[in-house]
């Protein structure tokens, strides 16, 4: 999930998120994927999909004038269905001159969450997928974050500028 370089090896089979957070000029864009080391098991595979898969679906309803809680339905329906969990402890969020901006915008359903987004809004649309328990625990150092269960988790992620139509996608190459 999260954490800080330490003494682990990374080895085949193992699941691997890398995340990237850039300034340029005062302004903050944030991304990470997760890479499935080959050989990697069907599990593993299916969890860095499913992130991947997600995120284009939530990015499909970011639009200007919807509301904040269409993401996070989004992110929900597309994982349950794909038999994982989201991480209800993590969040996408606004982005700007700093990592975390308002708006936090939950990746499961949340039927208060009726703010519209608004055209010109940065955000982070961000799954975070666990093939196990939806809570996490943070580590003795402050920052590692893990599933409270000890079961993978994938995540895939991008910053995104919202408009009328499609998203235009700022960290994708």
């Amino acid at each position: 999930m999260y954490g800080v370089p330490g003494e682990h090896v990374v080895e085949a089979g193992d699941l691997v998120k890398i995340g990237v957070t850039a300034e340029l000029d005062g302004y903050v864009a944030d991304a990470a994927i997760t890479v499935a080391v080959p050989p990697a098991s069907p599990l593993h595979e299916g969890l860095r999909n499913c992130a991947e898969f997600t995120f284009e679906r939530a990015a499909q309803v970011a639009r200007a004038e919807r509301p904040l809680n269409k993401i996070g339905r989004a992110i929900e329906t597309a994982v349950r269905r794909r038999g994982f969990a989201v991480l209800a402890e993590l969040t996408s969020h606004g982005v700007g001159r700093t990592i975390h901006e308002e708006p936090t915008i939950p990746n499961y359903y949340d039927p208060r969450m009726k703010t519209l987004l608004t055209e010109g809004l940065v955000i982070t649309v961000e799954p975070i997928v666990s093939a196990g328990s939806p809570w996490t625990i943070t580590d003795h150092d402050g920052w590692t974050i893990k599933t409270s269960d000890g079961s993978p988790a994938a995540h895939h992620e991008h910053t995104i500028v919202v408009t009328k139509g499609r998203p235009i996608v700022l960290t994708a190459a």
